[in-house]
């Protein structure tokens, strides 16, 4: 089966009534963690993106703690891993704002992380990669906010 184009499913769901399109996002919300996760976000946190980056900073928070320090291996999976969960928050919510700020704390609890990462190139390499990407990003922001993430990006370079 081939998936509908984004364009035919919007057409499509015009034609559909408030209940039918309730009983297909608890449908969708029933098959996939992410589905579920985003309808969660959409439904009940879109509203209060500090909140809702406040959360997300916790778990990262969390995450680094329970990091296994015991071989660079276990770190180096556990560090991808907690990216990888940050990055997929950033895809819920969709602001730049909010990528910046979980990209910068991200980066700040990766540099006072131990053991250093500055032995692996390899986490450098992310470190660095991670560092380019906020700036990319923070250049298409307001001037005002332009200055203040600035300064943030340059408490974090090496």
């Amino acid at each position: 089966m081939k998936a509908a184009s984004v364009a035919q499913l919007k057409k499509e769901l015009k034609f559909r009534s408030s209940d039918e399109l309730e009983a297909l996002c608890l449908r969708l919300a029933r098959f996939k963690k992410e589905n579920k996760e985003l309808l969660t976000y959409l439904l009940f946190e879109s509203e209060d993106e500090a909140g809702y980056v406040d959360t997300v900073k916790e778990q990262m928070d969390e995450g680094f703690e329970a990091i296994n320090t015991t071989s660079f291996y276990y770190v180096k999976k556990s560090i991808r891993k907690i990216l990888r969960e940050t990055k997929k928050y950033i895809r819920y919510s969709n602001h730049k704002e909010t990528e910046i700020e979980l990209l910068l704390h991200f980066c700040h609890k990766l540099k006072s992380f131990s053991p250093s990462i500055k032995r692996s190139r390899t986490m450098m390499n992310l470190y660095d990669r991670q560092v380019a990407l906020i700036e990319k990003k923070v250049l298409g922001l307001h001037e005002d906010l332009q200055y203040d993430y600035a300064l943030e990006l340059e408490k974090i370079k090496y």
